[in-house]
């Protein structure tokens, strides 16, 4: 089994946490186990364990990583200044988005198997969503920089859009045909702008 596609992490945590997370990709919940992370990142038996005692600690671990990664898919840090107006964003959301759907196909399948435990883990939906906040954070800083007058529901309109279209092309009915940049930048576009107006 790959146990990753990034170059190899920088600290034992980080090994656990990204075999945790092709774990969730590969086999679902069921099948992340501290065992089979020791396994599948050929640790010595109980090295998980050690890091992370309970599932709760490994899947919040899992969590944290998977925020850290995605951070660098989605390129938080490289969002365009509002200034540079719609097309601007409409690419970075698009590139971020196709990369999401193809290169990055395990971290989002992950994210999908984490958020629906989160919604029989009470604790662990709350440090899911927490360590999501920094990304819808920024989006309500750009939409409203951008003339949004509801930053909060232009915001849910923009993650649930991304989210519709991830699901359906990584682990649903379009799960063989994933869109184009193009497609994605022309859905953005027509998205943002019956939101701001243009």
């Amino acid at each position: 089994m790959p146990v990753r596609t990034d170059p190899a992490p920088a600290s034992r945590i980080d090994l656990v946490a990204d075999t945790a997370l092709a774990l969730l990709a590969e086999r679902g919940m069921r099948g992340l186990t501290h065992r089979a992370v020791d396994e599948a990142a050929a640790l010595p038996q109980g090295s998980t364990s050690n890091l992370a005692r309970t599932r709760q600690a490994l899947l919040e671990l899992a969590v944290r990583r998977l925020a850290d990664r995605e951070a660098k898919v989605l390129a938080l840090d490289e969002m365009p200044d509002p200034r540079a107006g719609l097309p601007a964003l409409v690419e970075a959301l698009a590139l971020a988005t196709h990369r999401a759907l193809t290169r990055h196909r395990e971290l989002t399948l992950a994210r999908y198997e984490l958020a629906l435990e989160g919604t029989r883990r009470p604790e662990l939906r709350a440090y899911f969503d927490a360590t999501g906040a920094r990304f819808r954070d920024q989006l309500a800083v750009l939409v409203t920089a951008m003339g949004s007058t509801e930053p909060d529901r232009h915001v849910l309109s923009l993650v649930a859009w991304a989210d519709g279209l991830m699901f359906s092309c990584v682990a649903g009915s379009f799960s063989t045909r994933v869109p184009g940049p193009e497609e994605v930048r022309a859905g953005l576009r027509e998205l943002l702008d019956g939101m701001l107006g243009t």
